[in-house]
C-alpha cells in the first residue's frame, strides 16, 4: 500500500523478481480501459513481463462499484493460490483494501435500469435536487454525503430504490471478513519527495500525450463529467479544460493540487491502518531487500 506517487508499482514488479508472487491491482482507476496515461497504468511491455490482474476490466462509461471489487479480487486470489503462488495486492485505493479486509455490507449489486429510472425523473447532472430526494428517503445518509457527491447519492438511492430499505442501516451490516492471513506493507516516503514525485510524473504524463487521451473521451457522446471514470484526478480537470472552464495552466495546477489532496487522504488512511510495517524509504532496492528481509523472519521456513 501507500499514497499515489510513492513507487508502488515499480516495488511490486522488483519483488517479483525474487518471489512466487502474481500481482493484482487493488486501484478504482485502473479497472477502466483506454485510460492509461493519467492513471499511470504500467505500459505494454511492463505488462507482458509483470502482468497485473484486475485492470482494463471496464469500459469508462461502466460502474464498478466496491461489491464488484471485493468479487474480482476474492476470485484472483483463489486462482493465484491454485497456481500455487502468493497474491501480491498493490495499489493506494485504500477503501478497497478497507472492505476487502473487514468484510463488506450485504447490499445489492448496481443496477442500470434503477439508475436509468433515477436519472431520467431528476436530471443526471443535477446533484442537488438528488440529494434532497434521498434526504426525504434516508435523511442520515443525506447528512454523511455531501451534496456535490453524485456518485454516492446515486448509490444510496439505488439501494433504497431496490430494497425498500435505508442505505444507512444496510450498510452497517457488515458481514463475510477476509479468510486469508495478510502481511501488509506501506511505502511512507516523506511528503517533499511525494509532491515533487507528483509534480515531475504529471509533466511526464503531459509530455507522453496525455491530452490526447483525455480528447479521446471528450469526444465520446456516452461520456460525461459526472460519470466515475472522469471524477478520476487529471480526467476531470481535463474535462474542465476542453469545456474552457479553465485554461491549461489552470488544469494542471488543479490536477496537482487535487492529486496532492488525495495523497493527504490516503497518508491519514494509512496513518490509522492496524498490523503493518511502515516502510519510510523511497529507494526500490533497499525496500525490496526490507521487505525479504521481514517476510525471511515472520514466514516459517519449510513454507
Amino acid at each position: 500500500m501507500g499514497p499515489t506517487a510513492s513507487g508502488k508499482s515499480e516495488l511490486s514488479m522488483q519483488l517479483q523478481k525474487y518471489l512466487p508472487v502474481e500481482l493484482v491491482s487493488v486501484d478504482s482507476a485502473l479497472v477502466y480501459k483506454g485510460m492509461d496515461i493519467g492513471t499511470a497504468k504500467p505500459n505494454k511491455k511492463q505488462l507482458l513481463k509483470h502482468p497485473l490482474r484486475l485492470i482494463n476490466l471496464r469500459d469508462p462509461k461502466d460502474y464498478y462499484c466496491v461489491q464488484d471489487f471485493r468479487c474480482d479480487v476474492l476470485q484472483a486470489i483463489k486462482e493465484i493460490f491454485d497456481m500455487q503462488k502468493i497474491p501480491l495486492l498493490v495499489g493506494g485505493t485504500m477503501f478497497y483494501y478497507n472492505i476487502l479486509l473487514h468484510g463488506i455490507s450485504n447490499l445489492p449489486k448496481s443496477n442500470i435500469d434503477v439508475r436509468n429510472t433515477i436519472f431520467n425523473k431528476y436530471g443526471f447532472q443535477n446533484s442537488f435536487i438528488l440529494h434532497q430526494y434521498l434526504s426525504k428517503m434516508d435523511r442520515e445518509s443525506a447528512e454523511n454525503i455531501h451534496p456535490n457527491d453524485l456518485q454516492r447519492i446515486l448509490r444510496a438511492l439505488e439501494v433504497c430504490l431496490i430494497t425498500g430499505k435505508k442505505y444507512s442501516i444496510l450498510k452497517k451490516k457488515v458481514s463475510n471478513p477476509f479468510t486469508y492471513h495478510a502481511i501488509q506493507f506501506a511505502i511512507y516516503p516523506e511528503k517533499k519527495f511525494l509532491y515533487d514525485n507528483i509534480n515531475t510524473r504529471f509533466y511526464h504524463m503531459l509530455n507522453n500525450g496525455f491530452e490526447l487521451e483525455v480528447r479521446t473521451l471528450f469526444h465520446r457522446k456516452d461520456l460525461n463529467i459526472d460519470l466515475p471514470a472522469m471524477r478520476c484526478v487529471g480526467y476531470r480537470q481535463m474535462f474542465l479544460y476542453f469545456m474552457k472552464k479553465m485554461n491549461f495552466s489552470q488544469m494542471i495546477q488543479s490536477t496537482i493540487f487535487a492529486t496532492r489532496q488525495l495523497v493527504k487522504k490516503q497518508r491519514t488512511w494509512l496513518k490509522k491502518w492496524k498490523n503493518v510495517y511502515f516502510l519510510y524509504d523511497n529507494k526500490i532496492n533497499y525496500l525490496t531487500k526490507k521487505i525479504i528481509s521481514i517476510l525471511y523472519k515472520i514466514i516459517p521456513r519449510n513454507y
